[in-house]
């Protein structure tokens, strides 16, 4: 099997959020009657806010929405990558894009147990030098 599958730029969206309960509710209910949907997402915390990094089916409305709300959220591109699941992939991915000396700023992923593939997340350093690395995995 080929190790990726299929490898597209996208738009995601850090947003930053007091560290508390029901932040992350409030945004999301925000987002969802606004009709924008959520597909795929990540929360890191520090001692007084969390950062949440989230694709969504609509980034500009959903920038908007947030700033409208008060809510600092800054947009940057990433590879979305659907990519077998086996063992090593991840490796690969990595290798490819140390030679080409594209840095991994953070990842974030997720697969089930038995599905053949997952998908990865991923924001380069340089998204156009990791896409060309990463062209023929």
């Amino acid at each position: 099997m080929k190790t990726i599958l299929s490898l597209e730029t996208a738009t995601q969206l850090a947003v930053f959020l007091e560290n508390r309960p029901g932040a992350l509710a409030r945004v999301c209910e925000a987002l969802a009657k606004a009709g924008i949907n959520i597909h795929a997402l990540t929360v890191s915390d520090t001692v007084d806010h969390s950062v949440v990094r989230m694709i969504v089916s609509d980034p500009t409305k959903a920038l908007m929405l947030l700033g409208e709300r008060g809510v600092l959220a800054f947009e940057n591109d990433v590879l979305c990558i659907d990519a077998a699941n086996e063992r090593g992939v991840l490796g690969k991915i990595a290798e490819a894009l140390s030679r080409a000396e594209v840095n991994i700023e953070y990842a974030y992923f997720a697969t089930g147990a038995t599905l053949p593939k997952g998908i990865i997340v991923l924001r380069p350093s340089d998204v156009e030098k990791a896409r060309q690395a990463l062209a023929n995995l």
